[in-house]
C-alpha cells in the first residue's frame, strides 16, 4: 500500500530555486526514513538527501539543498536553491523502513519529477 508521489519539478534558470514535495501515503514518517535521488542522462543515480525516521537529515549538496518534513501532512521536501545546470535530473523519493543508507535499502519509490535548470 505505500505509494510516494513526487510535484514540484519545472524549468528553471539558473540561480533560481524550487521546492520540491513527496507526499506519502500508506507509512508513516516515523516508521520510514526518506531519501531524495537524482539521475541524469547518461549518469548513475546518486543520493541527495535523506531524513531518517527520527527527523535527522543528511545532505549531499550542503549549502544549496535542505531536506525537511511535515509530520501532520505526511509530506517531505527538497528545498534546493541557487540550482545549476548540473542539476538538470529526475528526482525520486523513496522510502526505507530501515534507515538512510544505499539504494538496496529502499522499499518504495516514487515516478519521479523532472528538473531542467537552463538558460
Amino acid at each position: 500500500q505505500p505509494h510516494l508521489v513526487e510535484s514540484g519539478g519545472g524549468l528553471v534558470q539558473p540561480g533560481e530555486s524550487l521546492r520540491l514535495s513527496c507526499a506519502a501515503s500508506g507509512l508513516t514518517l516515523n516508521d520510514y526514513a526518506i531519501a531524495w535521488f537524482r539521475q541524469a542522462p547518461g549518469k548513475e543515480r546518486e543520493g541527495v538527501s535523506c531524513v531518517d525516521k527520527i527527523g535527522g537529515t543528511i545532505d549531499s549538496v550542503k549549502g544549496r539543498f535542505t531536506i525537511s518534513r511535515d509530520i501532520s501532512k505526511n509530506t517531505v521536501y527538497l528545498e534546493m536553491n541557487n540550482l545549476k545546470p548540473e542539476d538538470t535530473a529526475v528526482y525520486s523519493c523513496a522510502a526505507s523502513f530501515i534507515d538512510c543508507g544505499a539504494e538496496p535499502l529502499y522499499d518504495h519509490w516514487g515516478l519521479g519529477t523532472q528538473v531542467v535548470v537552463s538558460a
